[in-house]
């Protein structure tokens, strides 16, 4: 397909992004678009999506009006983790294209009033590395200790208990060195030693030779993965009270105090900080955890260490008000205590969960349901990830066990069916071959195109008004324009289940009005009251159809299912 097939939205932004006093804090309210490079657009035919295709579907990212592309990685790498294992952080891999390839994005997003995020994965590298193939040679080489060593225990097990992430020990046997290597993640993901300064020397130099290109900030991979407990103490098992993941994977079973979360990242961070303060460059870290909350108020205190954190708290199967409430409010209240600050980045959907529209039921009205999570997403305060295809209204692709590429999935099947069906290509075209992603006939995509999504490809969702792209595309520029929206107070009003209902703030009266938002998340009609709601005045939301608009009677609101209502507070 031909970018002419769709509106040019060259001119979709009237202004850069953070334009203004304020454009130094720009990721402050931010909407960052994440993009799979595998999976959004396969320019050059060979079944898998590279640089130029995104920089031909760029138009359409900065059409939905968001104010920044997150991009996966696409650095050189033997794929055994589908990029997060880097061999080379300074060169493209030649499946994603090349160095010019990236810069030509670069300029082209810029020009579309875009930010450029990429992610670095500087936890791990992969095996193939120049600096672990010189670091296993032997134990006394220059780069001996720039990955964590140890020695067998007596009887030859592994140094202590730890897990991988993707199943068994954490610790691989190496011949040639005669001890063992951690690796979190799979076995050919050694860990870097960041107790070692020239490792942490390295990895902000090769932060700097991207944003010497232009990036305009980071996403950084497994933050709290960086440093080790240097004693090597095992981990003691979670305590029977403990908020545990579900248990298909051991490793949901330890409490991860020394192989992970250790308090010295912090200070590796604030070197990472004052790095990108160099060049006004921001950055999103993802904490490894669905309980979070410390180490994501730990790693963005004051302006001294990252920008934002993410955590997995919304990517859990949770979805109610509850539980979305309480991320929220707990993560407010520990930023406000003197001293603390910290952002937020919140997401519902990334290439390491099942798909939102089936992990929170939402199929049997796929076009509202994702009008009103985008809403709630948008409505928080903090910044906003979101995963590309969503905005389609995709559903969690069903592959069956030999279609699958992703280690875990492959390990943990049946229980656990990996994530795949989260990363299968975005449909294009409805009718074309590979649904548009590719336009190599005889070669097939790296993970099948499912014929479930076609009705939901680009060019079927603008052809149909109801689609909720064209929501995002009104939704996100009106919200910019109320900075209570984008960086004011947060306070929850307390409803019933399902209804969510909280006012943001202004930052300054001078700076619009304060906005009360109550949101229907579930299915079913509602008439409830808000003794405590103030006074509004209700706002009507572009895009937002008549059949989710709700209304007000005094204390009492009419919400239809996925209802909607804004309203501007009166002074």
């Amino acid at each position: 397909m031909t970018s002419s097939t769709f509106r040019d939205y060259k001119d979709a932004r009237e202004e850069p992004v953070g334009s203004g006093a304020s454009a130094a804090d720009w990721w402050r309210g931010a909407v960052l678009y994440q993009v799979y490079p595998r999976s959004f657009a396969d320019h050059n035919g060979d079944g898998v999506g590279d640089l130029p295709g995104i920089i031909e579907r760029l138009p359409y990212i900065a059409g939905l009006g968001v104010d920044a592309v997150w991009i996966s990685p696409f650095f050189k790498s033997p794929m055994k983790d589908f990029g997060y294992d880097v061999e080379d952080y300074r060169d493209v891999d030649p499946l994603f294209g090349t160095l010019a390839d990236f810069d030509r994005l670069i300029e082209r997003a810029h020009a579309l009033n875009l930010k450029v995020m990429i992610d670095q994965v500087v936890s791990h590298t992969a095996d193939t590395h120049a600096w672990f193939q010189e670091s296993r040679a032997s134990r006394d080489n220059p780069r001996a200790d720039w990955y964590v060593w140890a020695d067998a225990q007596p009887d030859g097990s592994p140094p202590n208990n730890w897990l991988s992430v993707f199943g068994g020990s954490s610790w691989q046997w190496d011949t040639r060195r005669r001890q063992y290597y951690l690796h979190n993640f799979l076995a050919a993901q050694p860990d870097l030693n960041f107790h070692n300064p020239a490792v942490r020397a390295a990895v902000l130099s090769d932060i700097r030779f991207w944003l010497d290109r232009g990036v305009d900030g980071f996403r950084f991979d497994t933050t709290n993965y960086y440093f080790h407990d240097q004693a090597l103490r095992s981990n003691d098992p979670l305590p029977p009270d403990a908020n545990r993941a579900p248990a298909h994977n051991p490793y949901d079973l330890q409490a991860h105090v020394h192989d992970k979360n250790r308090p010295e990242n912090v200070l590796f961070l604030e070197e990472v900080r004052t790095l990108l303060d160099e060049y006004g460059a921001a950055s999103v870290g993802e904490v490894g955890d669905a309980d979070a909350l410390a180490t994501m108020l730990a790693y963005t205190a004051g302006d001294r260490r990252l920008h934002m954190t993410y955590s997995f708290s919304m990517l859990s199967p949770d979805a109610s008000v509850a539980h979305l409430r309480r991320q929220v409010e707990q993560f407010e209240a520990a930023a406000a205590e003197p001293g603390q600050g910290g952002w937020a980045c919140w997401t519902i959907g990334n290439h390491d969960a099942e798909r939102v529209l089936t992990r929170w039921k939402g199929t049997d009205a796929p076009e509202s349901f994702v009008r009103v999570m985008l809403t709630m997403l948008v409505s928080l305060r903090g910044s906003v990830c979101w995963y590309q295809g969503d905005e389609l209204a995709l559903e969690q692709a069903d592959l069956p066990f030999e279609a699958l590429v992703d280690p875990p999935g492959i390990a943990f099947w049946p229980e656990y069916k990996g994530r795949d069906g989260c990363r299968t290509p975005i449909p294009w075209e409805t009718d074309a071959p590979h649904a548009g992603f590719s336009g190599g006939l005889d070669v097939k995509p790296w993970l099948p195109v499912v014929d479930a999504h076609r009705p939901r490809a680009v060019d079927a969702s603008e052809a149909d008004p109801r689609a909720p792209l064209h929501y995002m595309r009104a939704l996100l520029p009106w919200r910019r324009s109320f900075p209570a929206l984008v960086k004011g107070g947060i306070r929850f009003l307390d409803a019933p289940e399902p209804v969510m209902a909280l006012v943001r703030e202004a930052p300054r009266r001078k700076l619009g009005p304060s906005l009360l938002i109550v949101l229907n998340l579930g299915t079913e009609p509602l008439r409830i009251a808000l003794d405590d709601a103030p006074a509004s005045v209700a706002m009507q939301v572009p895009g937002l159809p008549d059949a989710q608009r709700a209304r007000r009677t005094g204390t009492h609101f009419s919400l239809p299912p996925h209802g909607i209502y804004f309203g501007a507070l009166e002074a």
